[in-house]
């Protein structure tokens, strides 16, 4: 009988799961397909993303509980809602009390990891020791590892974040292209916005990076900064669709489906097979929830507790006060992937291994 013939692909998802390196035209290859416009070519991906996941983490996932605390921001980002001169959503600013009260709510709901994120707000940029007190008291009250999403700090203000116990720092570049770097983050330095995160890991923390997509980027743009990706040692790596946000001025490429994030998830844990990848419900909420675990992500992110005023950053309020962005609300799409809530001890004990094995910078 005649051996079936080697498709192309099958041999560059071998050299994954042996996690062998594959060039930039293997990468461009399994972004692209065949040709064939056959589905089955990028189910073999993501079943391949699926073991290499299971791999290292089992059927276990990991889940962050989200407290955006302050939507001011001094920046005028073409693609952000929240942008300085955008007059239409809601500004608020969290009280300290509140923010503890409401990390302590998610603690007890089951998540693992609690992010303190604000827009790069000056009540905060310009005086870091009251981020730096949110941090602590945080830590104290929780007892769960933090994440801090603040934007570009000053180094000292990173130090006073490190020193209050954080354990991620996450800055988002979006794009590694220079060019459309500066269509994104108009009038902010490429170069500083990456020094953050090389002094934030100098500091013993873990570095999140994170790409948009569906905003003008090509192949060759997410492939360099996969290349990118690797040489910070992020520690979580995440990609999303950009959804146009109503008085931003970036129209994008419109919401044209997600199979180019999807496909951006699984390259990721083909790239990083031990990292960590979350499937955010900030982009389509609870509906895409399974396809992108199913693409390779173990962490669910933007978990916000219904009804207490706090909004998300893609879709600011999609499924929020419904209840589906919760520990309880996800359990049946988790069911459904063969998947399971990870023990806090395997969250810590992962952090704790990640910092020993010298990720941080």
């Amino acid at each position: 009988m005649t051996e079936p013939l080697l498709r192309k692909e099958d041999g560059i998802l071998e050299k994954c799961l042996r996690e062998q390196e594959i060039s930039d035209e293997e990468i461009d290859f399994l972004m692209t397909g065949d040709g064939s416009g056959d589905r089955d070519f990028y189910e073999r991906i993501f079943e391949t993303a699926r073991s290499l996941r299971d791999k290292y983490f089992g059927n276990k996932v990991f889940l962050y509980g989200f407290v955006y605390f302050s939507t001011y921001c001094r920046n005028n980002c073409s693609f952000c809602y929240y942008r300085r001169e955008n007059g239409k959503p809601p500004r608020y600013r969290k009280s300290k009390e509140e923010i503890v009260a409401t990390a302590v709510k998610l603690r007890d709901s089951g998540v693992h990891l609690i992010d303190l994120t604000t827009g790069e707000d000056p009540y905060y940029v310009h005086k870091p020791e009251r981020f730096a007190e949110i941090v602590k008291e945080v830590k104290e009250a929780t007892g769960l590892p933090v994440m801090v999403s603040p934007g570009v700090f000053p180094d000292d203000g990173i130090q006073l974040l490190a020193r209050a116990g954080a354990d991620w720092y996450a800055l988002y570049q979006e794009t590694h292209s220079r060019d459309l770097y500066e269509r994104l983050r108009l009038n902010q330095s490429y170069e500083r916005r990456m020094e953050a995160k090389a002094y934030a890991g100098s500091l013993g923390m873990l570095v999140e990076e994170g790409l948009l997509t569906g905003i003008g980027d090509r192949n060759e743009d997410r492939i360099h900064s996969f290349r990118q990706m690797r040489e910070i040692k992020a520690s979580q790596v995440r990609v999303m669709t950009y959804v146009p946000q109503e008085g931003a001025p970036l129209k994008g490429e419109g919401l044209q489906g997600f199979d180019r994030e999807l496909i951006t998830i699984a390259l990721l844990r083909l790239l990083f097979p031990d990292a960590l990848i979350p499937a955010s419900l900030d982009v389509e909420g609870i509906a895409g929830l399974e396809k992108r675990l199913q693409a390779g992500a173990n962490v669910v992110t933007s978990i916000i507790p219904p009804k207490d005023g706090y909004a998300g950053v893609a879709n600011s309020v999609r499924d929020v006060d419904e209840g589906y962005r919760t520990v309880e609300g996800i359990q049946d799409t988790l069911k459904a992937c063969g998947l399971v809530n990870a023990r806090q001890e395997d969250y810590g004990e992962w952090v704790g291994n990640r910092k020993a094995k010298g990720f941080n910078l």
